[in-house]
């Protein structure tokens, strides 16, 4: 009886080791897992100071980052250091948040104004339309058209990608028809005088959000004959006219907000990518997709709009993308009044061109 009595102890104590060796492990990850959020958060509230305060911002960054590793350090014996650490995140959080975006800088001439637009009836016209004449990719010459067009001469909307460097990275273009006329939107990052591109600086208060309209002997020849290292793809967009038209109507919407209210740019949350997919997705009136990893990888961004069924041609995608490939053509249209033309013959999924 004893010896039953002591199996049975033994067991159950077995168990109850078991268990509390479990809830050990499952804690140890949490509170790892937890350490890691913190670090990366310190990392970019590091950054943010860095960047985003003038003057004074790397001394901060460099004493709160130390700072923070030390309150890390003894939350483990004294929990209540973390009340201290969190306080801190908050308050530069807070901070970061209540910048504010300026239409009042020192701009780059290609993009020193911003697009606005007047709808009257069926036509809607739109003043700072970008038509620069380039002699390199950094000696040009701006100029800045008010352009009409009519809706009822919407036919539709193609798409292009530029890859650059890594083939993961990519910028895209919406480009609408107006039976023949075409006007491109490129949402970019809008840049003081002597800014370059940085990716880190992206994810901070660096940059403007603007949406440069321009003709496409500007924005896609810019790309494809002047810039070294670019490829481009243009791709007919597969969306019934009225889609086509509240895509129109949204991109123009956008234009006045930014043009009245300023907005940064973020690599994350407010770039090329997020405002194209989702105003796409938007105007065919689709659930959004969950978040997908190329929406930050964009240069796959034509493979994820062809497994939605967004782009022309019914070819398998390897061989569109390769067909889509327009520098040749660009390079040889050039200067030409057909240029838009030129580059999109013999594209599969595109219309007759119109001459």
């Amino acid at each position: 009886m004893r010896s039953c009595d002591s199996s049975a102890i033994s067991q159950s104590s077995f168990s109850t080791s078991r268990k509390h060796s479990g809830s050990n492990l499952l804690w140890t990850c949490l509170r790892g897992l937890g350490l890691l959020v913190c670090l990366v958060a310190t990392l970019w509230a590091a950054g943010a100071l860095h960047f985003d305060l003038p003057k004074v911002g790397s001394i901060l960054a460099l004493a709160w980052a130390a700072s923070s590793l030390v309150l890390l350090w003894f939350t483990r014996a004294r929990p209540w250091v973390f009340a201290i650490w969190a306080a801190l995140f908050f308050a530069i959080l807070t901070w970061w948040l209540s910048l504010r975006p300026t239409s009042d800088a020192p701009w780059q001439p290609d993009v020193d104004r911003t697009a606005w637009a007047d709808t009257s009836g069926d036509t809607v016209t739109i003043h700072n339309v970008r038509n620069c004449d380039y002699r390199t990719e950094t000696d040009y010459t701006p100029h800045w058209d008010v352009r009409s067009y009519a809706l009822s001469k919407l036919t539709g909307a193609d798409i292009f990608i530029t890859h650059w460097g890594p083939t993961w990275i990519a910028h895209p273009i919406i480009s609408f028809d107006f039976d023949g006329q075409h006007v491109a939107f490129s949402v970019e990052t809008r840049m003081k005088i002597g800014q370059s591109y940085s990716a880190i600086e992206g994810f901070y208060r660096q940059f403007g959000l603007i949406y440069v309209v321009a003709d496409e002997r500007d924005v896609i020849r810019l790309r494809t004959n002047y810039r070294k290292g670019e490829e481009v793809c243009v791709y007919h967009l597969r969306l019934p006219l009225q889609a086509v038209r509240l895509l129109w109507t949204g991109y123009v919407r956008h234009l006045d907000q930014l043009h009245e209210r300023p907005q940064w740019y973020n690599a994350v949350a407010d770039n090329c990518t997020t405002s194209v997919r989702s105003d796409i997705t938007a105007t065919l009136g689709r659930p959004a997709r969950p978040f997908d990893w190329r929406m930050l990888a964009n240069g796959y961004m034509d493979e994820m709009l062809y497994e939605d069924g967004n782009l022309a041609g019914d070819l398998p995608f390897a061989e569109l993308k390769e067909r889509a490939h327009i520098n040749d053509a660009a390079r040889a249209a050039d200067r030409d009044p057909d240029f838009s033309v030129r580059i999109r013959e013999g594209r599969p999924g595109f219309p007759n061109p119109r001459l």
